[in-house]
């Protein structure tokens, strides 16, 4: 059936305002949204509304772009001085960790369907592929997962979980492309595989590390565009380079995407934070397309015959696998607890990145290939729904969570701090109690090293003085040195404050 370009784009606006409202909703009952963006693309598909879709070519070049996107953003949200404390269980993790979960599960899936399903039988390297096709954790859904709900844990888990999110993707690739070669030439030299492996890994993390510290931040900082909004764009270019070049020399083009966007998130360029900004959205905009095209290149149909082995093999690894792989790996960490490994063999969470990788066999014409696919987006399901609505319950169970002060975002004032600068903002709206030492801005109880900046009376907004009256309903711009004294603010404007709080004192 031939679509109008305009149809076309009308369809995907729909789909995306859809993916959004449905996401907001979810977002109140702990459903993960990602999990819902698949299953509008679901829903919508040919088993659903009827859109055809059906090109595994155009679903994997979505994924590749989207992928580049969020690893890229994904490194530059990272802070180098957080990943460090746990870069070695995060490397470990990422490797080790990737090959001993394909190696465990492959030979589950290899025991499990020679044995127990006629309907699905798979060859040792069959078995192997398909477990290598998930044995990375999802970046995506991690990042979208524990940045969403805001979740404060114990032990540095966050940046953990993000870096082994973040960085995994690229061995779970290398093994999938090995496995897809010794499956279509048997013969090919094992030593040569090996070779291509460690290639691939070095050259792509060299690209990242060299492009990105060393010549991306030069370039954006010595070249002079007359637009500022150019800057975002040619951060997008050069990440698009980044991952083109380095596949185009045999190396890793998702590993040097990662490391490099960690080394320009952490380096100093100009018009950083608008090029934070443009990555954020990009990268939720990405991941909503991604999904839905996923979503939409699945008919529900055909996973019903898999449905056994999906669910077994997704169980195995949830509860067998990932764990057995998390304690193997971290068991020279003694300093780590067990509730802490615990958690992060919880988080083991499978989403929009092993399904991309499941279009590689399909691509390569690999004997069941559209099997390995729908047992693999029957086992994404299954984590997201398993895994991603419980992240904070388990984090309270198992005690590795705390309390994590409330996100205050500026909503009538729309400024920014650089990053370079250590201090914390908020707004306040002033009520009634807040006024009981007197209407004036000097008779307001702050603490020292708070400044009141701005204040916001119905449209109009002006700089206030000592002697600038204060009236019910205005809205005040607020500076602290650090989130802290924010908090202690907060309190002492409301007449909260109890011994624990110490006040900053001025400097």
């Amino acid at each position: 059936m031939n679509v109008s370009i305009e149809l076309f784009v009308l369809v995907i606006s729909v789909l995306i305002f859809i993916s959004l409202l449905v996401g907001k909703m979810g977002s109140r009952f702990g459903v993960p949204i990602l999990l819902l963006f698949l299953l509008i693309g679901v829903l919508f598909g040919s088993d659903g509304v009827g859109l055809e879709f059906d090109s595994p070519k155009i679903a994997q070049a979505v994924g590749v772009v989207a992928l580049n996107i969020i690893l890229f953003s994904g490194g530059m949200d990272t802070r180098m001085s957080e990943i460090k404390p746990i870069a070695v269980q995060g490397f470990i993790l990422a490797t080790i960790g990737v090959m001993l979960t394909a190696l465990i599960t492959g030979v589950f899936i290899y025991w499990l369907t020679s044995n127990f399903f006629n309907a699905v039988t798979f060859s040792l390297l069959e078995s192997l592929l398909l477990a290598s096709v998930m044995s990375s954790t999802d970046s995506a859904s991690v990042f979208s997962i524990l940045r969403s709900r805001n979740l404060a844990l114990k032990e540095n888990l966050r940046p953990l979980l993000e870096f082994e999110s973040g960085s995994n993707d690229p061995m779970a690739y290398m093994l999938t492309i090995v496995l897809i070669q010794l499956i279509k030439s048997p013969e090919i030299d094992t030593w040569a595989a090996v070779f291509m492996f460690f290639k691939q890994l070095i050259l792509g993390g060299l690209a990242g590390f060299l492009l990105g510290k060393y010549v991306f931040v030069r370039i954006i900082n010595k070249i002079n565009l007359e637009n500022d909004a150019l800057y975002s764009v040619l951060l997008f270019t050069l990440m698009l380079f980044l991952f083109g070049f380095t596949t185009f020399i045999d190396g890793n083009g998702y590993l040097a995407v990662y490391i490099g966007g960690l080394f320009v998130g952490n380096s100093r360029f100009v018009h950083k934070r608008s090029s934070l900004k443009f990555f954020d959205g990009m990268t939720w905009l990405v991941q909503i397309v991604m999904f839905l095209t996923l979503g939409l290149l699945v008919n529900p149909s055909e996973l019903l015959p898999i449905a056994g082995v999906g669910i077994l093999v997704g169980l195995f690894m949830i509860f067998v696998s990932r764990p057995i792989t998390v304690f193997a790996c971290l068991l020279p960490f003694r300093k780590m607890t067990i509730r802490a490994k615990s958690y992060v063999s919880w988080v083991g969470l499978r989403g929009a990145v092993p399904i991309i990788f499941a279009t590689y066999p399909w691509v390569a014409e690999i004997s069941h290939a559209k099997t390995i696919f729908n047992i693999v987006f029957f086992i994404t399901i299954i984590s997201l729904l398993v895994q991603g609505t419980s992240v904070s319950i388990m984090a309270k169970w198992l005690k590795v969570s705390e309390d994590a002060p409330p996100k205050r975002k500026l909503k009538k004032f729309d400024v920014e701090i650089a990053d370079e600068i250590k201090s914390f903002m908020s707004e306040i709206t002033i009520k009634e109690e807040y006024l009981a030492n007197g209407s004036r801005l000097m008779d307001l109880s702050v603490p020292d090293n708070t400044l009141i900046v701005l204040v916001k009376r119905d449209d109009q907004y002006f700089v206030p003085r000592g002697n600038t009256e204060l009236f019910v309903g205005d809205s005040i711009l607020v500076i602290t040195d650090d989130e802290e004294a924010l908090e202690i603010t907060h309190k002492v404007m409301k007449g909260k404050t109890n011994k624990k709080d110490k006040l900053p004192k001025q400097s």
